[in-house]
């Protein structure tokens, strides 16, 4: 499958991650394109795309000539995908968004379901794809999710009046237990939870090392409204839920962005913010290969002598 295939393409994806990559993709492309698309993907492609025919999966590859996938933990869908487009003679291909669990995302209940390539979009992901997928074709390509994010950041005002000499942190939040539950059987397969993370972070805000005047908790879009509500109120801090405004509306509008391992961590860092990773000391290090992001843990460590433990809360 090359890069601008031939006649019609099936976008499939489930997760928000995938369908960020995909949907910048498409529209820059200028794909002819049959979707079938589930979960939080379908907002995604609608934002950048407007309203599309919404196909099931057996539809979309009926109509196409090739398949082109993202991955996901909350679903089967792009492995169905993967397995139909085998059996009807369609080339397959899965765009991996992320840096983590490269062969994992392609098995279920212990069995595996290989695409015919993978795509990637810098060298770490590259060599990590062909030391976890040895048996598979690995190409480059450019991130155009990225480049989407570089030219929202350049034309996005500030949503809040800026703070002197006071932080604006946006808090992206990104969902552990259920993926580690779902891959691994653990919920603490990483060593800590979503929540366990959120507490240590608002636990040493000080490590921060200046006073914070804002603190807006961006859900993951797989998760529920409310999700982190109860948590913020054992908080006094100047603490907010995020309306839904686009992800690089609210970077814009921070000096900081904090997560665990999260692809808007990354944004953050396109958008020339400082990022930190919250992920709690004894648990599983950021996944994320960017040198520029610095480690709370390390913060503390830092300003305290030595880290304290992981909240049993």
């Amino acid at each position: 499958m090359s890069a601008r295939p031939p006649g019609a393409v099936a976008v499939v994806a489930h997760d928000a991650g995938g369908a960020e990559v995909l949907s910048s993709y498409v529209r820059q492309q200028g794909l002819d394109c049959r979707f079938a698309l589930q979960g939080p993907a379908c907002a995604v492609f609608e934002r950048k795309l407007g309203p599309y025919p919404k196909l099931t999966l057996e539809a979309a590859l009926q109509d196409s000539v090739s398949l082109l996938c993202g991955t996901s933990w909350q679903s089967d869908l792009e492995l169905r995908a993967i397995a139909l487009a085998r059996a009807r003679g369609r080339p397959s291909v899965a765009w991996l968004d992320h840096w983590t669990n490269y062969r994992e995302r392609f098995v279920r209940g212990g069995t595996a379901c290989l695409p015919d390539q993978v795509w990637v979009s810098d060298e770490h992901a590259y060599a990590l794809a062909r030391q976890c997928l040895p048996e598979l074709p690995v190409r480059m390509m450019d991130n155009p999710y990225f480049a989407d994010i570089r030219t929202a950041l350049a034309n996005e005002p500030r949503l809040y009046a800026a703070m002197p000499d006071l932080l604006a942190i946006l808090y992206v939040c990104e969902p552990v237990r259920e993926p580690a539950l779902q891959q691994f059987g653990n919920a603490l397969h990483w060593g800590y939870t979503e929540e366990q993370a959120l507490r240590y972070f608002l636990d040493h805000l000080d490590a921060l090392g200046q006073p914070v005047g804002r603190i807006l908790i961006r859900p993951h879009p797989s998760e529920a409204f409310g999700k982190y509500r109860d948590i913020a109120a054992e908080y006094a801090l100047p603490l907010s839920f995020s309306d839904g405004r686009a992800l690089s509306a609210e970077v814009a509008s921070s000096d900081c962005v904090v997560g665990c391992s999260s692809m808007a961590m990354v944004v953050g860092l396109i958008g020339g913010k400082r990022v930190l990773s919250c992920i709690p000391p004894g648990a599983a290090p950021c996944s994320l290969p960017h040198p520029e992001i610095e480690h709370l843990r390390d913060l503390v460590r830092e300003s305290r002598g030595s880290a304290p433990s992981l909240a049993s809360r």
